[in-house]
């Protein structure tokens, strides 16, 4: 319809610009001369004058921030003198409308621009719905006028009978903001802008309709002498009618939480519940102690990332990239490695099929890593989330007995909180975070609930998605969380929580793995908090190997580390002295003179009549325990028969399942001497004593039932059981070796102690492609379904003419 109703007249005039102003055709406006700007326009447009017939010209060009708008009006220069304050200024009218165009040159100071004139004109005769329009407004104009008393104005709007004059007129209105009078101007087609003028001026008579509304429902409700009520009661009736309106500015705290909350990106839900809190703080009076329960309430809730979630980094994309970067930040630890790495190879195929969110539910994951402590479970929490570009935060729950700590307390009690998730994922400030939940298995349960039980809803993938925090009681989606559980001891996790995890073992590492760890990992950190240098102090392998093999015997690295640190201390101490001279390469032979003698020695290094098994009666044996695998030896003697009792005597601290099978080895060799060729009267006519060293350490479990029957048998024999020889297995009644736990955990301690020959149970020969294939290469591992199958491998051979000696209890 503009281009209809519009000619256009090219121009070129002087801009005269106006800030956060605007002057709309038919106004007449008086403008200050002080102004540099206004000046030179006007200057500018007299000096054009003088060679043009006519009053001076100049285009009034609103501007709002330095922008100027599109549309501008062309004025003339009525007059030039002294405004009422004495200042020199100039009386301008508005014209007509003028599309700016480019900039041009021309006399004076002043910013010269080309314009095309819109000449408006409205359809001739009007039609109808423009004429019932051309009333309406006059009766809007003519109702808002006599509420402010203006009478003379009336009537000159009621003799306005051209469309664009009246759309124009409205640019008088005082409650019209900057914007809406720009948009006015700009908008060319006559009938368009009355539509826009009506509804402005509608809008705001709808306004101060509320606003009366307001104060006679206050002024009709509330007793005059209760001052105090009536304030409230204004202030609700106000707030109420302004959520209505929905658009003004607030300056109250409840006002300021309600717009928080509806300019926050919010799930729906938690909107709706926010608005409810928002609602209940307005009502609420500033002396109530729940109106703080609900500020605090509502600043967490805004504090969540809702929406909130981290790209995955290029490299989760790219599975090789991401397998790089947790191979350079952990040695070994292939399982878990190969887990995440199925992880991100799974999360990239259903992004690019678009199942990234199926049934409400996004591809988070939930691991457990269980292993010894100094493995690497909590720093390689930080590796996946480095290698995956999310954010990573760890929760420890070692010693947590109280539930409200997981699902948070509930706001009826004074200084209650979110719990440990709720403020893990607003630490994060993401929803997709990596969570690595501490030391799982030291979580324990008294009088205030158990924190495991409460762990249930939060590591279950078909249920974590809606998760209920008792303190937010909103559903937050943890489904794309991905979750990292670390324990030392597998049987102390809840079977029903352990069942919503996937089980990754991190059973240890081997001398080589440790040696690499130490060379590219441990070594740069400790020579950094020693101050010295990579080219100041250097290791050779050999001293690397002797320190994780003699100085250290663990699982992980932790001791290592502490050595490490512990000569790098040496030398800087040494060389602040004068007593040693950088650079320096710490080899084998120095180790002694630094940190002093070897503490784990293996025993086939010691003299063979020092070493365990230098006697009948003693076996080795391996055992699991927090700290790992570990090699157990087991000591049994006969009572002299004379002055001990028949039976049989077990120390060094066994638990039941222990205790029972020591009498099953002792059971069977009864009942198989003859066939052994033992000599069984022994066993009948004196008292076997077992022991098991380290007697402050608790011990169970049935895997030590070969170690103890072969232990009794080379004391019945005289036998020696070969120095070499590790064996872990459960012994039935009949001499049937049966599988048991703890293979790999096992092997690498036999490793790690110098062992070369391990014997372990025929069915567990499948947990053998668990162990390194460095360590099988070293060992010699033999696989047995029956007890005399572990003899004849265990024993050494007897000596032609050697009586038994053996040991007798003292």
């Amino acid at each position: 319809m503009a281009a209809e109703s519009a000619a256009f007249t090219p121009l070129t005039l002087p801009v005269l610009p106006l800030d956060d102003e605007v002057v709309l055709p038919g106004m007449v406006v008086p403008l200050d001369l002080n102004d540099a700007d206004v000046r030179a326009a006007v200057e500018a447009a007299q000096a054009a004058a003088r060679s043009e017939p006519g009053k001076p010209r100049v285009l009034l060009v609103p501007r709002i921030d330095g922008t100027y708008a599109s549309t501008g009006v062309l004025g003339t220069v009525e007059q030039v003198g002294r405004l009422a304050d004495g200042d020199p200024g100039a009386l301008i009218r508005g014209r007509s409308r003028v599309r700016i165009g480019a900039g041009t040159t021309g006399p004076g100071a002043a910013l010269w621009v080309e314009g095309a004139r819109l000449d408006e004109q409205a359809p001739e005769p009007l039609p109808g719905h423009v004429t019932e329009l051309v009333k309406e407004y006059k009766a809007l104009a003519t109702a808002w006028l006599r509420k402010r008393g203006a009478w003379q104005v009336v009537d000159r709007v009621q003799a306005i009978d051209d469309v664009s004059a009246l759309a124009d007129n409205s640019g008088y209105s005082p409650f019209l903001t900057t914007e809406q009078k720009v948009e006015l101007l700009e908008t060319a087609d006559p009938v368009a802008r009355l539509k826009l003028a009506v509804r402005q001026l509608r809008d705001h008579l709808a306004e101060q309709d509320v606003a009366e509304t307001i104060a006679k429902d206050v002024q009709e409700g509330v007793d005059k002498q209760q001052r105090e009520f009536l304030l409230r009661r204004q202030l609700e009736a106000v707030r109420k009618e302004l959520r209505e309106l929905n658009g003004e500015e607030q300056g109250e705290e409840s006002d300021d939480y309600r717009a928080r909350v509806e300019a926050a990106d919010l799930p729906e839900k938690v909107r709706e519940a926010a608005l409810k809190e928002v609602d209940k703080l307005e009502r609420a009076s500033d002396q109530s102690p729940e109106g703080s329960w609900i500020r605090t309430w509502l600043d967490t809730v805004l504090e969540l990332p809702w929406n909130e979630r981290t790209d995955d980094s290029a490299s989760a994309y790219d599975i090789q990239g991401a397998r790089a970067v947790l191979d350079a930040e952990h040695a070994g630890l292939e399982d878990v490695k190969e887990r995440i790495t199925e992880y991100l190879a799974v999360r990239k195929r259903r992004g690019d099929r678009g199942l990234g969110v199926v049934g409400g539910r996004r591809g988070g994951a939930v691991l457990a890593l269980v292993g010894p402590p100094g493995v690497g479970k909590t720093s390689l929490g930080e590796s996946v989330a480095h290698a995956m570009g999310r954010k990573f935060v760890r929760v420890a729950l070692g010693g947590v007995r109280d539930e409200a700590e997981i699902r948070g307390h509930r706001r009826t009690y004074v200084g209650a909180l979110p719990g440990r998730i709720v403020r893990a994922i607003k630490e994060a400030g993401s929803m997709n975070p990596v969570v690595l939940l501490d030391e799982i298995d030291k979580v324990g349960s008294d009088f205030r609930g158990d924190p495991a039980a409460a762990l249930l809803e939060v590591l279950d993938p078909a249920q974590n998605h809606t998760f209920r925090d008792h303190y937010l009681e909103v559903e937050l989606d943890l489904s794309d969380v991905v979750f990292l559980a670390t324990a030392n001891v597998l049987e102390a996790i809840p079977e029903a929580l352990l069942d919503r995890m996937e089980l990754v073992r991190l059973d240890g590492y081997t001398e080589d793995e440790k040696i690499v760890i130490a060379r590219d990992h441990l070594l740069p950190r400790q020579l950094e908090r020693a101050g010295l240098d990579a080219d100041e102090v250097t290791f050779d392998e050999g001293a690397l190997r002797k320190l994780a093999g003699e100085y250290t015997r663990e699982a992980g690295v932790r001791n290592l580390e502490r050595s490490v640190a512990r000569l790098l201390r040496k030398v800087a101490a040494q060389h602040e002295l004068g007593e040693r001279e950088l650079p320096f390469t710490v080899t084998e032979g120095d180790l002694r003179a630094l940190i002093g003698r070897p503490h784990h020695v293996p025993e086939s290094a010691h003299d063979p009549a020092e070493r365990r098994t230098s006697v009948p009666g003693v076996a080795t044996g391996l055992a699991v325990t927090g700290a790992g695998g570990d090699v157990l030896y087991v000591e049994a003697s006969l009572a002299d028969p004379e002055t001990g009792a028949a039976g049989l005597t077990l120390t060094g601290q066994l638990g039941d399942v222990m205790k029972e099978s020591a009498q099953i080895a002792l059971s069977f060799l009864r009942s198989h001497g003859a066939e052994l060729e033992l000599p069984v009267a022994d066993l009948k006519d004196r008292g076997a004593h077992i022991h098991f060293p380290a007697g402050a350490v608790p011990k169970d479990g049935p895997s030590a039932g070969i170690t103890m029957t072969t232990a009794l048998a080379s004391l019945l024999s005289g036998r020696l059981v070969r120095t070499d020889v590790a064996m872990t297995g459960e012994v039935s009644l009949t001499g049937r070796v049966l599988p048991i736990g703890g293979v790999k955990q096992k092997l690498l301690a036999a490793h790690r102690a110098g062992v070369t020959t391990v014997i372990i149970p025929k069915r567990n020969e499948p947990d053998l492609d668990d162990v390194p294939a460095e360590v099988l290469d070293k060992l010699d591992v033999h696989t047995v379904t029956d007890v005399r199958q572990v003899l004849e491998l265990a024993l050494a051979p007897a000596v032609e003419g050697a009586t038994p000696e053996v040991p007798v209890a003292a």
